[in-house]
């Protein structure tokens, strides 16, 4: 990519579409397109169509997705797969209609089977059975991916896919019962702590292991791979080490400095056992994560208190 070319980031106020703006223009990229929902709604097809055809972006980074945490995926499931196939579907099909050089979309590590052998290689997706709790948001990401292969080998287009662990960061969402681990956790503990509360309730076993990945290295490898990749298959971008629950929400606690009890509700799901990403094919390529578990949740948590009230 030129410094210049015209780069439309869908989903730019959301967790990775903001850290991508962060990165990009911090590198000189002074050419970048965003919309907010009020003015392109990215679920309308004619909408979308009509917004590549006059501003005719480069290149396309497609960060907007619904997302949430266990609770979310279980309670709304309809909503996870009609909102991102439709989202996905409009976008790369109008990337392709209006000649963008290339497009980046995100796929997650929940599209590999529940039982995938640990650390999951690219070649497992689709070789087993998904998690039924977030089953609808992993089929339309494995559609995503499904159709930027299709469209590459029929009209020669430079789609690529990236399949992230689990993110966190600057801009998530706090709300105790639709958002991540991290973010939900992190404000179960600071609420605790303002309410002198003894003890905290945790949904799950915490038994489950998870992997995951500061969004800010992820909007590096997003600018790694616009530059340096241009590959039909999957790629894998993940911190490389993963925690149990148990051990995460020791890491929380400390952060905040939350001293109360921690009671794993066992009767609410666990979700996939384990999530650990085999990101070695990337890390071949020269791209590597700089930001460790413990310092990134130091930076959510300080940047949560000065904006959050």
């Amino acid at each position: 990519m030129e410094k210049d070319s015209k780069i439309y980031v869908a989903g730019h106020n959301g967790l990775l579409g903001s850290a991508i703006i962060r990165k990009f223009e911090n590198e000189g990229y002074r050419n970048i397109l965003t919309k907010i929902h009020q003015e392109l709604d990215l679920t309308h097809q004619q909408e979308v169509e009509d917004f590549f055809k006059t501003e005719k972006p480069d290149y396309v980074i497609l960060a907007a997705a619904k997302v949430g945490g266990i609770y979310a995926n279980s309670t709304y499931p309809a909503q996870f797969i009609y909102e991102n196939l439709s989202i996905q579907t409009n976008v790369i099909h109008a990337a392709h209609i209006f000649g963008v050089k290339k497009l980046l979309f995100f796929g997650s590590a929940c599209s590999y089977p529940r039982e995938c052998p640990q650390p999951m290689k690219e070649e497992y997706l689709l070789s087993g059975y998904l998690e039924p709790t977030n089953e609808a948001y992993a089929v339309a990401k494995i559609a995503g991916i499904k159709m930027c292969q299709a469209y590459n080998r029929q009209y020669r287009t430079n789609f690529i896919c990236a399949v992230l662990a689990n993110m966190y960061g600057i801009n998530d969402h706090f709300d105790s019962d639709n958002s991540h681990v991290i973010p939900a956790l992190i404000r179960k503990c600071i609420d605790a702590k303002r309410r002198a509360q003894s003890e905290i309730t945790v949904w799950g076993s915490g038994n489950p292991r998870r992997e995951f990945i500061f969004a800010d290295d992820v909007a590096d490898a997003a600018l790694f791979l616009m530059n340096t990749y241009n590959d039909s298959a999957i790629i894998n971008v993940g911190f490389g080490e993963d925690v149990s629950i148990k051990e995460l929400v020791t890491i929380i606690k400390k952060a905040v400095g939350y001293e109360g009890k921690v009671i794993f509700d066992e009767s609410k799901p666990d979700g996939m056992p384990q999530k650990l990403l085999d990101s070695s094919k990337i890390e071949n390529l020269g791209w590597k994560m700089k930001v460790n578990l413990e310092e990134g949740i130091r930076r959510i948590y300080n940047w949560y208190k000065k904006v959050v009230k």
